[in-house]
């Protein structure tokens, strides 16, 4: 297994070429948000925008185009009811607050089928645990990001972290994806080379830290960087943005929204 470091970091990271333009950096989708919960879709894309993506579009409810437009003026919006032609991205996250109704059910379903470069996370999580025979239609190299008790849902009950990494490792290998297994010291394998993040602190134990890390990597995969890649600068500059925030607020008081803007000056940590 090997260490998330900074050094592997710097041999990952792409600076940017001073002679480009928003078409260098890709073209990012966020499948997120509901009636009820349009915080996960704003934090997500939030994120997802700090992180570097040219550009990203949104698939919202289209009663909540206000919500986003005010909050990120900087996002397109795609709204759910419209069909989207999938090719035009070159990273696609789905799930924070998309709940899990039928028709989210049909929606994940169709993007399986239709997806290249996908992180999956939160409502379509719990989606394809309630639908097992859809792991077969996978894309390729998907990117799966979930909590403890998320994993669990999804391959049965553990009884600790260590076998819940050992049957990360034999599923990615079995469904040729990406497990990003959150929590202290975050896993990430794709069956046959695994990962153990060094940052992040217990601030980030609230609602709304999946949701960011979702638009982070999603960001990585539009900026063309491979989906091991992408799951391996996100969780570490997740948790170093949260370690930075720690100089301002304190584990109990830091937000979600406090580490984002913080995502910046963890990239300034990198390139030092």
């Amino acid at each position: 297994m090997q260490t998330i470091n900074k050094a592997l970091l710097k041999s990952i990271y792409k600076i940017r070429n001073e002679n480009s333009h928003k078409g260098n950096y890709g073209h990012a989708l966020l499948i997120a948000g509901s009636k009820n919960k349009m915080g996960a879709a704003l934090i997500a894309s939030k994120a997802c925008l700090r992180s570097g993506t040219g550009l990203l579009t949104v698939s919202i409810p289209e009663e909540e185009k206000n919500t986003l437009n005010t909050f990120l003026p900087e996002a397109m919006l795609s709204f759910r009811d419209n069909l989207i032609d999938l090719s035009l991205f070159d990273g696609i996250g789905i799930g924070p607050g998309l709940e899990q109704n039928e028709a989210a059910q049909k929606l994940v379903y169709a993007v399986f089928l239709k997806a290249k470069a996908l992180v999956i996370d939160a409502d379509a999580l719990n989606i394809l645990a309630n639908n097992q025979d859809w792991f077969s239609q996978l894309p390729k190299n998907s990117v799966l990001t979930p909590h403890p008790k998320e994993f669990d849902r999804l391959f049965g009950n553990h009884d600790s972290e260590e076998e819940r990494r050992s049957t990360a490792t034999t599923k990615a290998k079995e469904y040729n994806c990406i497990i990003v297994l959150k929590g202290h010291k975050t896993f990430i394998t794709n069956g046959t080379e695994s990962f153990e993040n060094t940052t992040g602190n217990s601030g980030l134990a609230k609602g709304g830290s999946g949701d960011a890390l979702t638009g982070m990597i999603t960001a990585f995969l539009a900026q063309n960087y491979t989906c091991l890649e992408a799951s391996i600068l996100g969780v570490y500059l997740h948790g170093l943005s949260a370690d930075i925030t720690l100089e301002s607020q304190s584990e109990e008081s830091m937000l979600i929204t406090d580490v984002i803007e913080n995502i910046g000056h963890a990239f300034q940590k990198i390139q030092e």
